[in-house]
């Protein structure tokens, strides 16, 4: 059917947008994407969610997760047959013994990027410098996760790997730039307060694990910098999570009243103890760079939303209302609550962290509201934190 949607640049304000090419209706999948490059987060990857080292699909039976969650081994799903997770098709890299989901990504890893960062028998080495690396990170950037330096790794290693160099810097390069103060902001945002010193450590670390001659500039302090930025503008949060993919077949299932009602109460209360036990850390998390994703600009009435349905890295753009040929497709940056605040709230989120102002039609027609923010929301203004966007990110 031809892509429904195409990136087109707006101006240099604005930076590239994603146009319909024809009518898309309210339901419709706009596109499903896979990312160029992506990486679980490291705490996510600590604290046992297990997770395909390639496409971030999750690796526990939909029981073990829910027995990791609740910390209960005696829990028992019914209906185990809707779990889709197949442990006879996992894989492990023989060297440094990562797990894969299947042969597929096993192999696709090792083609793109695993040979230049298989640990082999250093895996548990903390003097190796890739491990170096990720401790140090891990020290600076505690959960909720928002980013991950080995996406950055896996730009460097993937170029490495590469018969064709230039197509994938091209590629890599086709990302939204940010002007150097712009890009000092979100490295502040992502690294906080102490972020100057710690720069310069990730870079010194980053260069002992990873130099490259070809990439030269990268490793330099601009260079450096422009990538931690590009990843941190850029990165779109993934989630994944095989309860909730047996939750969703359950849902499907054809049922009589009684059992339907029974089976709904037990997951309800099932979701109830986990987020006493959890909280509301449920997925395999980690972020990615979308070619096409990322030009979808934000709006605080958004008509299309991402997704990732099918328990791994393939991003699904959904359509929430019609959308006409040639109208701007575009995504919430916010989540549902935040959405709700005043204009004023919603821009001080959206300057903090992805430094703009919005001016969609929601904005456009409360402008002439008064620039401070009703009481119970200046009560919450301060709890407006990474938290709930990373939420926001991760829906599954």
């Amino acid at each position: 059917a031809g892509a429904a949607a195409e990136a087109r640049f707006i101006s240099s304000a604005k930076g590239k947008g994603l146009f319909a090419t024809r009518n898309i209706r309210k339901g419709e999948t706009v596109f499903v994407e896979r990312p160029v490059v992506s990486s679980q987060f490291l705490w996510n990857a600590l604290y046992n969610y297990r997770a395909c080292d390639h496409c971030l699909r999750a690796l526990e039976t939909a029981e073990e997760n829910a027995q990791r969650l609740l910390g209960k081994s005696s829990l028992v799903l019914p209906h185990p047959e809707q779990c889709s997770i197949r442990k006879d098709l996992h894989q492990q890299c023989p060297r440094c013994q990562v797990t894969y989901c299947s042969a597929e990504c096993r192999q696709a890893a090792l083609e793109q990027y695993h040979q230049v960062l298989c640990l082999g028998p250093s895996r548990d080495d903390p003097t190796h410098p890739l491990n170096k690396l990720q401790e140090a990170w891990r020290n600076m950037h505690y959960p909720p996760e928002t980013s991950s330096i080995m996406l950055m790794a896996r730009m460097v290693a993937t170029i490495k790997q590469a018969k064709d160099k230039e197509w994938w810097i091209k590629t890599f390069s086709q990302f939204c730039s940010k002007t150097a103060n712009e890009e000092e902001e979100i490295v502040h945002k992502l690294l906080g307060d102490k972020f100057k010193g710690q720069l310069e450590l990730l870079r010194l670390l980053f260069t002992e694990a990873l130099y490259d001659e070809y990439l030269s500039r990268w490793f330099t302090p601009e260079g450096f910098r422009s990538l931690f930025a590009l990843v941190g503008t850029n990165g779109q949060g993934i989630g994944t999570s095989s309860l909730s993919q047996w939750v969703h077949a359950c849902d499907a299932l054809d049922l009589p009243m009684l059992e339907r009602e029974e089976l709904d109460a037990f997951i309800d209360q099932l979701y109830k103890d986990i987020e006493k036990e959890s909280g509301e850390f449920l997925n395999c998390e980690g972020s990615g760079l979308y070619v096409l994703q990322s030009c979808c600009n934000h709006s605080c009435i958004p008509n299309a939303e991402t997704s990732f349905p099918e328990n791994n890295f393939l991003l699904h753009l959904t359509a929430l209302e019609d959308i006409e040929a040639g109208e701007e497709i575009c995504i919430s940056y916010l989540d549902c609550c935040q959405r709700e605040r005043s204009r004023h709230s919603r821009n001080k989120i959206l300057r903090e962290n992805y430094l703009f102002t919005c001016s969609c039609p929601k904005c456009l027609a409360q402008a002439d509201d008064a620039d401070v923010t009703s009481d119970e929301e200046e009560e919450g203004e301060g709890e407006t934190d990474d938290a709930e966007l990373e939420d926001e990110m991760t829906d599954v």
